[in-house]
């Protein structure tokens, strides 16, 4: 049933390969600028479909099915290519910054199994106010990381080399904080979401 919200879901999917075309290259800051313009036109897309569906009453199966991968898939496919590109590497602690985006992806991953457990038994789990919190962080977190690479350019390479300082990288310290609040609420929204699966096992 391709309505309105379901194209608008799958031109985020679509737009993902675009996406990560521009944000291949971690020293093309003109890249990272359009990619930065693309991400947030999929962002708002993302707000769009759900709105749109629920305000025309065509809240569909495909849509259900479609919208959480969609969302997956565009947090997967930003997190990998920024990981590879130097981009979760910051002040301090170098590339630890890496695993708050591995909690951020194994809490996905887990969920989305959990999720599918429950619908098979069906049981519904409420997305909670704590989780639209983490959704927020996580979408802000990555834009300004994008936005760092455009306006700073690429990260230091090392914890020995010599690096731009932090107030002068203020956008791409952001993006890190960010990414570790989000980290944080994924993992407390995480286990409330096996607290309420682990009732429902033998």
């Amino acid at each position: 049933m391709l309505t309105l919200p379901n194209i608008l879901t799958l031109s985020r999917i679509f737009a993902l390969p675009l996406l990560a075309f521009f944000l291949w290259w971690p020293e093309w800051r003109l890249g990272y600028a359009i990619g930065f313009g693309l991400y947030a036109l999929i962002a708002i897309t993302d707000f769009f479909d759900g709105y749109l569906a629920r305000a025309q009453g065509t809240v569909s199966k495909l849509g259900i099915f479609l919208d959480p991968i969609a969302d997956k898939i565009m947090v997967a496919t930003v997190l990998l290519i920024l990981t590879a590109q130097g981009y979760l590497r910051g002040p301090y602690v170098g590339d630890m910054h890496v695993i708050a985006g591995l909690v951020i992806l194994i809490r996905e991953i887990a969920v989305s199994g959990l999720r599918e457990f429950l619908g098979g038994l069906q049981v519904s789990v409420p997305v909670s106010a704590l989780a639209k919190w983490k959704t927020t962080f996580q979408l802000m977190a990555l834009g300004a990381l994008i936005l760092g690479g455009a306006v700073h350019g690429q990260p230091c390479q090392s914890l020995g080399e010599p690096c731009t300082s932090i107030a002068e990288s203020y956008i791409h310290i952001i993006g890190l904080g960010s990414l570790w609040a989000a980290a944080v609420l994924t993992v407390i929204t995480g286990w409330d979401y096996l607290r309420v699966g682990l009732k429902h096992m033998d």
